[in-house]
């Protein structure tokens, strides 16, 4: 038995792998990670990408000296070359991303703008209509803090801060929230209004309009990224379940196998 893994006293042989794999659910994200090699098999890293690539794992995994580069090849197993090797996979990953979705960013940016506003609110809401109405006029009128009146009166968690929450996806909130925030401007306090059971008031103090940086590239460019993958992994990966039965049938193996060791060495003793 070729073993590959060993935790406390128990062996993981290579036989064993793949069972584990389907047991533990695994196997689509090796069936992603195979796909991902096909893809960029044919992406080409001159040496001084593959340099960039090695100085970016460095710094990613914050190995700034060679001690910190072997500490961390011995804590997992690998050789230099699996390092290098890993390093310049990631490099080919973001340039198969830039090369098919580079320029289709911000077409896509502008789609989902409505989805990545952010937005910066306070909120108080109880159950009781007649508390909220006076709670509004005494904000509104009488100038007392939404703040402290949210940690007195609030009955949900944004008690815990005053009332404020975010930022937070504009989208996310739900639907009337939505609207009363739309029309309103910073600082505006929101006439009361039912949600569900609650009675609440609203006050917008920030909004938060996605823009189009270095980040919000990144992230979208994995997002396009991601689905792909996942069209991919629909339609070219067929994963069976015959390998949780191979696990189990290597389990039942091993457990005869050790009953006639057993039943071997009990006949050796009273032979003797």
């Amino acid at each position: 038995m070729n073993t590959i893994l060993q935790i406390d006293d128990q062996t993981i042989s290579s036989e064993q792998v793949l069972p584990l794999l389907a047991r533990y659910q695994m196997l689509p994200q090796l069936a992603r990670e195979i796909i991902i090699d096909q893809a960029i098999a044919s992406v080409e890293c001159s040496s001084e990408e593959k340099e960039k690539a090695l100085t970016q794992f460095f710094e990613q995994n914050q190995l700034a000296t060679v001690e910190q580069v072997e500490a961390w090849l011995k804590q997992r197993d690998m050789s230099k070359s699996q390092l290098e090797y890993q390093a310049v996979r990631n490099f080919k990953i973001e340039k198969f991303k830039e090369e098919n979705w580079g320029n289709k960013v911000e077409s896509y940016f502008l789609q989902q703008k409505e989805n990545l506003d952010r937005v910066v609110y306070s909120l108080l809401r109880t159950t009781d209509a007649g508390v909220v109405r006076e709670l509004y006029f005494r904000i509104q009128d009488e100038g007392e803090s939404f703040a402290e009146l949210a940690r007195q009166y609030s009955q949900g968690s944004e008690n815990q801060t005053g009332g404020l929450i975010g930022p937070v996806p504009l989208s996310a909130q739900p639907e009337k929230v939505i609207k009363m925030l739309n029309s309103s401007q910073p600082g505006q306090l929101c006439s009361p209004t039912q949600i569900k059971e609650w009675h609440v008031i609203i006050r917008l103090e920030k909004l938060l309009p996605a823009q189009l940086d270095a980040q919000m590239r990144q992230r979208l460019l994995n997002d396009l990224f991601g689905g792909w993958l996942e069209q991919q992994l629909q339609q070219k990966a067929s994963i069976h379940s015959a390998e949780e039965e191979s696990w189990e049938t290597s389990q039942r193996d091993e457990a005869e196998t050790r009953g006639h060791g057993d039943a071997e060495t009990n006949t050796s003793k009273c032979i003797h």
